[in-house]
Formats: C-alpha cells, structure tokens, sequence
C-alpha cells in the first residue's frame, strides 16, 4: 500500500510515522511524553529518551501507526507469539501478532504486527479505522456474541485477514479472541468478523452486510 510515512531519527533508533493510521489512542504521548508532545515541531524526538524506552512506548501504539528501526544493532520488534483480536468499546477491532492483510483478490495489503480494523462501517481508509465511529455514533460495548470461530488447528503461526467484498473480515489462523474488558472469551483458527456495523452477533459476522447495502471492496 502507498501511504506516506514519516521518519524521526536519533542516532540509535528510527521511528516512523504513517499519520492515516493514526487514531489518536494517545498511548506514545502518555508512555513518554518527553518523545511525544504535539505541541512541539517535529512532534517525535526519539534523542530525548534512551532507544530501550522509545521502542517499547512504540509498540504500545494499538493502531501500528508508529514503528521503529534500531540503528544501535539492537533486534526489532518481535512478531507476538499469539495473535490476538480485541474489539474496542464503541471503537475498531485492534489486533495483534503476526498478521497478514488481503483484498478479495488475493493481493497483499500489509504485513504488520498491529493494526485498528473498521468494524463500524464508517471509515473512509477501509479497512482501517480512520475514526469515524464517533461521527457515526457506532456503539458497542466491545462484548462477544455467539462463538462463530471454527476449531484451533494450530497453536502459533499467522493470521490471515481477507476482505470480503461488501462483506466481513474473513480469518484464517490461529486467534484468541478478547472482550473490551480484556476477558479471553474465544479460541479458534477460523471465522468471519463484521465490519459493516449491522451485525446483531458482533463481533461475529451474521450476513447482516447483505440487507444493509454495506459496500466495501
């Protein structure tokens, strides 16, 4: 994907900056503000921490808006062992681990560790969260429906996420599934979320895509 992404350097550490998947979740201005301050230009300064400290404030970021490089030989950032799926109150799906993006055609999106997904039908970046579900005034308590994930063949290894056209995120790979209150409530290697905003099962898909007219390619 073609997206612009910015670059704060020090002389240990890179970190960088995709501003469209940024939602504001203000995890990097509350983990160190000495780095993060939007009141400042350039708003990052990673020479006001130590590399430790930066890169693990930027892996807190839920969206995958910001990363960083090591230039100090230190390892990168880690793929998680697990993949994980919680959806946020009134707010997006963030997942975690080692995650793969594709369009209904099979071309790949993106690779990433973390990632916001729009599951209220509202974004205008689908299939990320650009923030709309509080224009739309989308509610959700963040709660899971009806277990609708098939069995866990795997224990580790990646999750697949294929969009749907005018339809659900469809998954594949082994996922543990979390309430907004942090509460595992599902285990599985399969299954099918909503990202229209209508289903009456969420999560969890229930083909309510079709009667509302949802579009998405």
């Amino acid at each position: 994907m073609n997206r612009k992404v910015y670059q704060y350097k020090s002389d240990n550490i890179v970190v960088t900056y995709d501003k469209g998947r940024c939602i504001h979740a203000a995890e990097c201005v509350r983990g160190l503000p000495q780095v993060f301050d939007v009141k400042k230009r350039p708003w990052i300064q990673p020479d006001q921490a130590v590399a430790d400290q930066v890169a693990a404030v930027v892996m807190r970021c839920p969206t995958g808006a910001l990363h960083f490089q090591r230039q100090d030989g230190s390892a990168g950032e880690p793929a998680p062992e697990t993949n994980t799926i919680k959806p946020a109150a009134n707010g997006p799906l963030y997942l975690r681990g080692d995650i793969e993006i594709y369009d209904s055609a099979g071309n790949l999106l993106l690779q990433d560790t973390r990632v916001a997904l729009c599951r209220c039908g509202a974004s205008r970046d689908k299939p990320f969260c650009d923030g709309s579900h509080s224009q739309a005034g989308f509610i959700d308590e963040g709660q899971l429906g009806e277990n609708k994930l098939g069995p866990k063949e795997m224990l580790q290894g990646k999750l697949k996420v294929v969009l749907a056209e005018n339809g659900p995120l469809l998954l594949d790979g082994p996922i543990e599934l979390y309430t907004a209150g942090q509460q595992l409530g599902a285990e599985g290697g399969k299954g099918a979320l909503c990202r229209c905003g209508g289903s009456q099962n969420k999560p969890y898909c229930d083909g309510s895509h079709h009667h509302i007219g949802f579009e998405a390619e």
